[in-house]
């Protein structure tokens, strides 16, 4: 390259391509001007100058066009090159990961800094934490998630379900089933200084301490089928105000026979409640199984209202609450959608007996 670069002209076809392509980086452009340019004999120290770099910036460039052609014009990756991790150590890191940190580490979960750690002195081989989360993020292992579960004790359990399922998955013809409970003892929760409101690139702020100004108790019917939802507030859960929402819940499907889905709470089996059941046949209760409230689909609505309208208000007396709830409730409605119930009887009956087993297993182990 003493002279210059001896290019064929299909090779200079494709260097002005990638000089005049809108879809290329100017810096890669710039790569191809300079072995262009070299190629017609011009001086390095000129195609510094034309370029705008260093005179071994053109040496770089030009070496990596005679060695690797067009490819040698492009970005190399970049960082640390890849860990040479054994395949017994790396799969002992997947194995741990999907098991409880031993006992004697103290750990409720794994990181990938103390998983790290532990391998390094558990296999003696040095292993990062960015290594261990990559092989996380590659395997879809996610120790810091951790979920809930609770196992029904009603002896209608598969039963319950069956009835309550079967609703979701084929209603009667031409019945309305409503899901029906209260979240109660919801607290109107006042900052101690001004919301600061999110603007143009800073989000909304707020103090960590509040002032209670009260509670309201959210009486709510969700229509299964058209995912309309009916709510009230009141001040007391109890067996009347239950009633009265309940005749008013079901008044618009008057002459049609409506299915209840409900949960176990003695306020909606008070005697004055069974004695309008009997006056009322088209209405026909469906309890959830004890301790099995997931079933009942406006506990969906409820969490859903929580975190959009409830949780991070700020609400100056229980009236400024109760008028929030019924504007989200408004604006619900205004374009509402049935929630897609997708899982059999069957299948939330499998899953059960899965659970019930791991439970069982554990308790004998524990108990040796």
């Amino acid at each position: 390259m003493a002279v210059g670069v001896e290019l064929t002209v299909d090779e200079q076809a494709e260097l002005r391509a990638l000089v005049n392509s809108p879809d290329v980086a100017a810096t890669v452009a710039t790569r191809a001007r300079i072995v262009l340019w070299r190629a017609g004999n011009r001086p390095k120290r000129e195609i510094a100058e034309l370029a705008g770099v260093s005179r071994p910036t053109v040496d770089l460039w030009l070496s990596r066009y005679a060695a690797d052609g067009l490819g040698g014009l492009l970005d190399r990756p970049r960082g640390a090159g890849r860990e040479q991790v054994p395949g017994s150590v790396r799969a002992r890191i997947l194995a741990a990961s999907r098991t409880s940190p031993p006992a004697e580490t103290g750990l409720s979960h794994w990181s990938s800094r103390e998983m790290a750690a532990w391998i390094t002195r558990a296999e003696g081989v040095s292993v990062s934490h960015h290594y261990v989360a990559k092989l996380w993020r590659e395997n879809g292992i996610r120790p810091h998630r951790h979920g809930t579960f609770k196992l029904s004790r009603d002896p209608e359990f598969a039963d319950k379900v069956a009835d309550i399922v079967g609703l979701y998955l084929s209603p009667p013809g031409g019945a309305v089933v409503l899901s029906v409970d209260e979240k109660t003892q919801i607290q109107a929760l006042d900052r101690t200084q001004p919301l600061l409101p999110m603007t143009f690139d800073a989000s909304e702020q707020r103090t960590h301490d509040y002032r209670r100004h009260g509670v309201t108790n959210l009486f709510a019917a969700l229509n299964v089928a058209t995912g309309e939802v009916y709510g009230e507030c009141l001040p007391v859960r109890d067996g009347a105000n239950f009633l009265a929402f309940l005749k008013k819940a079901v008044k618009p499907h008057a002459g049609k026979n409506i299915h209840v889905v409900l949960d176990n709470l003695s306020t909606h089996t008070t005697p004055e409640v069974m004695t309008w059941l009997e006056a009322n046949p088209n209405v026909r209760f469906h309890h959830t199984p004890k301790g099995s409230s997931w079933i009942n689909q406006i506990e969906i609505w409820f969490g859903i209202i929580t975190r959009q309208a409830i949780r991070r208000g700020t609400f100056s007396s229980v009236k400024v609450l109760i008028g929030q709830i019924r504007d989200y409730i408004d604006h619900w409605n205004a374009n509402a959608k049935p929630f897609t119930w997708t899982a059999s009887a069957d299948e939330i009956l499998a899953k059960v007996r899965v659970v019930q087993a791991s439970v069982k297993k554990l308790v004998d182990n524990n108990a040796k």
